[in-house]
């Protein structure tokens, strides 16, 4: 599927991004999968991902200092999806160039609500090009 939407998950616990990879999947998404910090930003530079779902609790380095990292060369819209819920976790997540911030437990059905509510809307990217809710709207 050439207009498919990429999406990079990124978690630690193998399983849960495993479950969080075949909801994306059925819904038609191409899904890459990372399980720690570094991994994580080389796996965005090789493919460029539409939208990462990030967990903040990352061996390597955690995934604040991915969204840093991320935000230096791609403009992906990021969701936070942690265990961490305090109100200064979500302020530094968003602060660092999150889109959204999901805290675990979570239901997949809301994650996929969420993920395509963002990529409805548009972000503009180097030439003027608009990319995301014209694929969206046409996946759906």
């Amino acid at each position: 599927m050439p207009d498919s939407l990429r999406v990079l998950v990124v978690d630690d616990e193998v399983a849960l991004a495993t479950v969080v990879a075949s909801y994306l999947e059925r819904e038609g998404f191409t899904v890459d999968l990372a399980h720690d910090g570094p991994s994580a930003v080389t796996a965005a530079r090789q493919q460029p991902p539409d939208l990462v779902v990030l967990d903040v609790m990352l061996p390597g380095f955690d995934g604040i200092e991915v969204c840093r990292q991320l935000r230096a060369f791609t403009d992906a819209y990021v969701i936070m999806l942690t265990a961490r819920d305090e109100e200064v976790d979500k302020i530094v997540g968003l602060s660092v160039g999150a889109d959204d911030y999901l805290v675990k437990p979570f239901s997949p059905r809301e994650l996929i609500a969420r993920v395509r509510a963002m990529l409805r809307r548009p972000r503009a990217v180097a030439g003027g090009d608009h990319r995301c809710a014209a694929k969206v709207r046409t996946s759906t």
